[in-house]
């Protein structure tokens, strides 16, 4: 195989090796369809890899006319090794899926038509996007909302299992379409009432539904609109401390955090999540916590919830809250380091008892300031703040030998 030349149009152009399944897309280069379907669905990219031009159209065409040449070619040296390729399965169309969308109405084929539904889905990325393109996120969307609707109202045990049952189906689907940013937009904008199901599913619903609702809430709130913010209720706040409080995996604690990092900015959200205990079980996380990034993320949603007095106040009512906050500082990462040293900032800027200082001073929190001071070589943002916060308490803590004699001459005698 080596010693035949190959002609250079049968090469993929991202890939260099013969294409076994030829598309064209809208800016008509022609690609093997698992790579160029990895390089704008997997990694999210939205040009052309050769002309580096816009894909304003995401249907890729196949290429039959190429796709028979290859295999030709292929047959034509088969004496010197090369294997015929076959000939690729066609993808699922619009109208099957319609199809499956109408039976999935009647109660007797709903579950038959969901569980093809999952196998169409697992088949390959193609049936992915045509799953996507027909609509099969807004189905499934509305799916989901339906049944948990009708399985809060189900007064028999068993009406509730199945309506449960029909409900983690679509949600595991749903999940495993890894739909793309303008689809996750989308059903973020027109499905509002999704984030209550999912929020009831989070309540009752299996271990594995729970990791799914939790899963598709942090893609769905990835992508939302920092300008169009989304005020939550309480009970999804509830929910999320639950989840992160149940530990049930790393993935998902880490997806509930990063959940909690999106919609914290927004309106009264950091409160709603104060009162639904998130600083405390946050500070009793990170007191257990030897995971790097998990301790980052923690950090990270400590610091947008002690932007509220709520959250300060949570967290100076813990015993070990300013402790465990110092502690990390220096010990994890420089955005550990980032997010701990603001978490004092506020801390000290507004909260500044003479007993909270007095307690920065014998936990460590100042010794770690003015190591800041001394261990970052270079200006940043973290040594800057670090040396506002000696600066401005400068006078509370000169009986510390830690504190620079520049700092202490802020202040007079």
């Amino acid at each position: 195989m080596d010693e035949i030349e190959i002609p250079s149009y049968f090469l993929c152009p991202i890939s260099l090796e013969i294409m076994k399944d030829p598309v064209t897309v809208s800016t008509g280069i022609t690609y093997d369809r698992k790579c160029i379907e990895k390089w704008l669905f997997s990694q999210n990219n939205n040009t052309c890899p050769v002309t580096k031009q816009v894909v304003m159209d995401l249907e890729l065409t196949p290429n039959i006319t190429l796709r028979r040449f290859i295999q030709s070619w292929c047959t034509l040296h088969a004496a010197e090794g090369v294997e015929r390729l076959p000939t690729p399965k066609t993808p699922i169309s619009k109208s099957q899926l319609l199809k499956l969308f109408s039976d999935a109405n009647s109660p007797n084929k709903q579950m038959k038509c969901l569980q093809r539904l999952r196998s169409i889905a697992s088949h390959n990325e193609t049936n992915k996007r045509c799953m996507e393109t027909a609509g099969t996120a807004e189905f499934l969307a509305s799916l989901i909302v339906k049944k948990t609707v009708e399985a809060s109202l189900a007064e028999v045990s068993e009406d509730v299992i199945e309506l449960r049952r029909a409900s983690d189906e679509a949600l595991s689907i749903l999940y495993h379409l890894q739909l793309s940013i303008s689809s996750l937009k989308s059903l973020l904008q027109n499905n509002i009432e999704l984030i209550e199901s999912l929020t009831g599913v989070m309540q009752s619903g299996s271990y594995d539904s729970r990791v799914y609702a939790v899963m598709l809430l942090k893609s769905m709130f990835e992508v939302a609109d920092p300008n169009q913010p989304i005020s939550l209720r309480s009970e999804f706040f509830l929910e999320l401390v639950d989840i992160l409080n149940d530990q049930i995996s790393q993935k998902a604690s880490k997806a509930t955090l990063k959940v909690l990092i999106s919609v914290c900015p927004w309106g009264r959200n950091r409160i709603k999540a104060v009162e639904a205990g998130a600083v405390r079980l946050l500070i009793d996380l990170l007191l257990d916590s030897s995971d790097k990034r998990a301790s980052e993320l923690m950090l990270m949603v400590l610091d947008l919830l002690c932007q509220c007095a709520e959250g300060r106040a949570e967290l100076l009512n813990h015993s070990a809250g300013l402790a465990i906050v110092s502690k990390k500082i220096l010990r994890v990462s420089s955005t550990a380091n980032e997010r701990g040293i603001k978490i004092l900032h506020s801390i000290s800027k507004f909260c500044a008892t003479p007993g909270v200082l007095q307690e920065m001073l014998q936990i460590g929190a100042v010794t770690k300031l003015c190591l800041v001071l001394q261990v970052f070589d270079r200006e940043s943002k973290t040594k800057e703040i670090s040396r506002e916060i000696l600066k401005l308490h400068a006078r509370a803590w000169r009986s510390s030998s830690c504190i620079p004699t520049h700092l202490l001459a802020s202040y007079p005698s």
